[in-house]
């Protein structure tokens, strides 16, 4: 297949274009490359892309309405995962119209590129985080969700919706992903592991919020990409028993599917932490503060309906995982 990837040079991009490029897909990689973290990291990873003969990459912010429409006329791919945004919580509080332009704009520009080039389905990123002030537990599909607490979830919740109008108006067949916690190699330098390991490393103190009351679906980036392919290929189709007076959030009469995909163990913030010492052989100094707006103190992932329709099943234990990343962060880090 040829399956445009936006986001390419991001994690879940990256780890996902590879996975399609060693199986023999055609991959059109599209970034931005921006700023919001380490460019030098994106463009490793990309430089490991284009190493591969059947990737090709697009530089492109894809709230650029004009450029977007080219970029589908001209390669017309038949799938299209879509992982581009603007991601983080606590960004939001700062620079709000970052979210709006990658994540509500962006998002419009490749639904009119999907509807307009015969896409045959479109796999796109939600957020664990569109639970927001849910407190039952395990967070499912068929909960409601219109109470986030951050503008990172009100984007994605609103992604959701946009592609259901879509499923429902052009029959585009749309999968939302939501996804929990997300670690591993090459990961984000934003994120809890990798601000842990290089301070930890650093002999600096780490900062734990909520006191150490969180705990976290961490899904490793294996076990998030077998889900992501498998989606992928499995298109969405209408369902139906799907029934307008008691109507299922996570399905539709449209060619629409929403799923979870996380790992269905939460770990206790304090056991990650001791997880990243043991892998590292060093302590961490711990200032312990407040939970953070926007934040939630579990998550904690209900992926019956991913292992239902399509067999997906996180392998990769916690500890197993960190140390995956450890010693990439050290070959990595050693050789820059």
């Amino acid at each position: 297949m040829k399956v445009l990837v936006t986001g390419a040079a991001g994690f879940i991009g990256f780890h996902t274009a590879s996975r399609l490029l060693a199986r023999g897909d055609t991959v059109i990689g599209v970034d931005n490359l921006n700023d919001y973290y380490d460019v030098t990291l994106k463009e490793a990873r990309l430089a490991r892309l284009q190493s591969m003969p059947d990737f090709h990459f697009r530089r492109l912010d894809l709230a650029d309405r004009e450029g977007s429409a080219v970029l589908f006329a001209e390669e017309r791919p038949d799938r299209v995962i879509h992982l581009a945004a603007q991601a983080g919580v606590r960004y939001g509080i700062t620079n709000p119209h970052a979210y709006a332009d990658a994540n509500l704009v962006g998002f419009l520009n490749v639904l009119e590129g999907c509807r307009h080039n015969g896409v045959v389905h479109l796999a796109y990123a939600s957020s664990s985080s569109v639970y927001g002030a849910n407190t039952a537990m395990p967070f499912s599909v068929a909960q409601n969700v219109d109470h986030p607490l951050s503008l990172y979830a009100a984007t994605k919740k609103a992604n959701e919706l946009m592609a259901h109008s879509y499923a429902h108006l052009y029959r585009l067949p749309v999968t939302g992903l939501r996804f929990f916690t997300v670690y591993g190699p090459w990961g984000r330098p934003d994120m809890s592991l990798f601000l842990f390991t290089r301070k930890i490393l650093a002999g600096e103190p780490i900062e734990v919020f909520n006191n150490g009351h969180h705990s976290r679906d961490f899904t490793y980036i294996d076990d998030i990409v077998e889900g992501v392919v498998r989606v992928l290929d499995h298109t969405a189709a209408p369902d139906e028993k799907w029934d307008g007076t008691a109507p299922n959030p996570a399905s539709s009469s449209a060619p629409y599917r929403l799923y979870n995909i996380g790992n269905n163990q939460p770990v206790e913030l304090m056991d990650f932490i001791a997880a990243i010492e043991e892998a590292l052989g060093r302590m961490a100094e711990k200032v312990f503060l407040p939970m953070q707006p926007g934040d939630v103190p579990t998550t904690y992932a209900d992926i019956d309906a991913l292992a239902d329709d399509l067999g997906y099943r996180p392998k990769t234990p916690i500890k197993e995982g960190i140390a995956r990343f450890i010693a990439w962060y050290r070959d990595f880090y050693s050789q820059a």
